[in-house]
C-alpha cells in the first residue's frame, strides 16, 4: 500500500464525498498546498447537482487542475459518476482514492499542526488529494495500525507490531528516497539515521535559509553529524542540485569514484549519466578496491543507468464498472473490474465499487492450489472478478478470480 504508484506533482482537486453533509472540495497545488476549499451539495437531500457540476468546472479552470481525487467512502461512486458527466475544457483524470485512515489523520496532532485554522473535513479532503499525488508521503503521517490493512491486530504483542510496521515504513521510504526540500517532518523521520529531532532541525533550517542546494549542505544543519550524514545521505535527493549525483541514490562517499570514471573517459559526470554508450566502455574490474567491491560498483552503474529512479510502478488510471453503484446492482455471474484492498490468510478482499468489499476466498484465487494468498495477489492490484453470490441483507459478496 505504501508503494502504490504516485500520480506525481500535479494540481489536484480532491473531494471527500457525502450525502446530507455535502461533498467537501479542496484545490491543491503541485506541492500539495491548500489553495481553496468549499462544500457542494450534489446528492440527496439537497440535489443541487447542476450547481455542483458548474462549480467543479469553474474550480478546474481557475486553479488549472490536472486531476480529480474522489474518496471511495459514502457517496463516492455517485460523485465519480457526476464528475464523469462534466465536459472540461482540457484532459482531467478522475480517480477513486482509498480513504482508509484519512479521518484518523484529520483529527491528529499532525493535521492540526499543518492546518490549525481548518476543521477535520477540510483536512480529510486534503489527505485524499495528497494520497493521489504521493501515497507514501501522505500515509507515513498515519499510525500504520489505522491504515486498515492486514488481519485483526489486537491479539499480538503491540510493541513488536509497532516495531515491525515501523521497519516496513522505513524500508519503503528509503527504497523510494526523499526529496529534501519538499518532504514533511513525518517522511524525514523515517529516513535512516534521521529521526524526529533531526527532522525538525532540517525543517527549521529550510524555513530559515531557504531550499537546500546540495547534499553536502546537510552538514551545516545543527546536530546533523558525520554519522547521521553517512547513514542518510544516500536516501536523500536534492532535485535542483548542480551536482547530478545529488539526484541519484549514489552515496557521496562514491562521488570521487564516479568522477574518476568520467575523467578516465574524458567526459563529465552529467554526460556519463546521460550517455549509455559511454557507461558501457567502463571496465568495472579496474575500479575494485579494498573499500569498494564489485557488488557496490554494480549498484552504482545501475543507479547511473536510471538516476533517481522511483521503484514504484507508473500510475495507471482505474475505472469501476459504470453500471454498478450499490450492492443491489450485483448479479451472480457478473464479471467486474476491482482493486485488492486487503489480503489475509483466508483470501483477499476486493473493492468493486459498491461501498462493500467482496471476498475472494483462498480456494477461488486461482485454478491451482494456493497456500498463501500473497503468492498470487498484492495490495492495490487491479483484477477481474466473477460474482459467485450476493447476500444484500448481511452485506456479503462472494467473488472468484478463477479462469472459467
Amino acid at each position: 500500500m505504501l508503494l502504490a504508484p504516485p500520480l506525481g506533482q500535479k494540481r489536484i482537486l480532491a473531494i471527500d464525498p457525502g450525502f446530507r453533509t455535502g461533498c467537501k472540495v479542496v484545490c491543491l497545488d503541485e506541492e500539495g498546498r491548500l489553495l481553496h476549499n468549499e462544500t457542494i451539495y450534489p446528492h440527496p437531500p439537497a440535489n443541487q447537482q447542476k450547481q455542483a457540476m458548474a462549480k467543479i468546472h469553474s474550480l478546474v479552470d481557475a486553479y488549472r487542475i490536472d486531476a480529480i481525487a474522489i474518496g471511495n467512502g459514502t457517496a463516492g461512486r455517485e460523485t465519480e459518476d457526476m464528475i464523469r458527466k462534466i465536459r472540461f475544457d482540457k484532459d482531467v483524470v478522475a480517480v477513486m482514492v482509498n480513504e482508509s485512515g484519512a479521518s484518523v489523520y484529520s483529527a491528529s496532532d499532525i493535521a492540526r499542526e499543518e492546518f490549525p485554522e481548518y476543521d477535520v473535513t477540510v483536512r480529510g479532503s486534503v489527505s485524499i488529494g495528497r494520497r493521489l499525488a504521493d501515497p507514501l508521503a501522505e500515509l507515513v503521517k498515519i499510525d500504520p495500525k489505522s491504515i486498515g490493512v492486514g488481519q485483526y491486530q489486537h491479539d499480538v504483542d503491540q510493541k513488536l507490531l509497532k516495531q515491525a510496521l515501523d521497519d516496513a515504513v522505513m524500508s519503503c521510504v528509503n527504497a523510494v528516497g526523499v526529496e529534501i526540500n519538499t518532504a514533511s517532518k513525518q517522511l524525514l523521520t523515517y529516513v535512516s539515521g534521521i529521526g524526529p529531532a533531526l527532522a525538525n532541525a532540517i525543517i527549521r533550517y529550510r524555513n530559515e535559509k531557504g531550499p537546500i542546494e546540495s547534499r553536502h549542505e546537510l552538514v551545516n544543519i545543527p546536530r546533523l553529524g558525520d554519522k547521521a550524514f553517512e547513514q542518510s545521505a544516500g536516501f536523500i535527493r536534492v532535485a535542483h542540485s548542480a551536482n547530478p549525483l545529488d539526484r541519484s541514490a549514489v552515496h557521496p562517499e562514491s562521488y570521487a569514484l564516479v568522477e574518476q570514471m568520467a575523467k578516465d573517459l574524458d567526459t563529465s559526470v552529467d554526460a556519463l549519466m546521460k550517455n549509455r554508450s559511454l557507461r558501457q566502455q567502463i571496465q568495472l574490474k579496474d575500479y575494485v578496491t579494498e573499500k569498494t567491491g564489485m557488488p557496490t560498483l554494480q549498484d552504482i552503474m545501475q543507479e547511473l543507468d536510471r538516476p533517481g529512479r522511483d521503484p514504484r510502478e507508473s500510475f495507471d488510471v482505474f475505472e469501476f464498472d459504470k453500471s454498478i453503484f450499490r450492492i443491489e446492482d450485483l448479479r451472480e455471474g457478473m464479471v467486474l473490474p476491482g482493486i485488492i484492498t486487503n489480503i489475509c490468510d483466508f483470501g483477499a478482499f476486493v473493492d468493486v465499487g459498491v461501498h462493500q468489499d467482496g471476498l475472494v476466498h483462498i480456494s477461488n484465487l486461482a485454478n491451482r492450489f494456493v497456500k498463501d494468498p500473497a503468492e498470487v495477489v498484492k495490495l492495490n492490484q487491479k483484477v477481474m472478478v466473477r460474482v459467485l453470490a450476493v447476500d444484500t441483507e448481511r452485506k456479503r459478496i462472494s467473488l472468484s478470480m478463477k479462469e472459467q
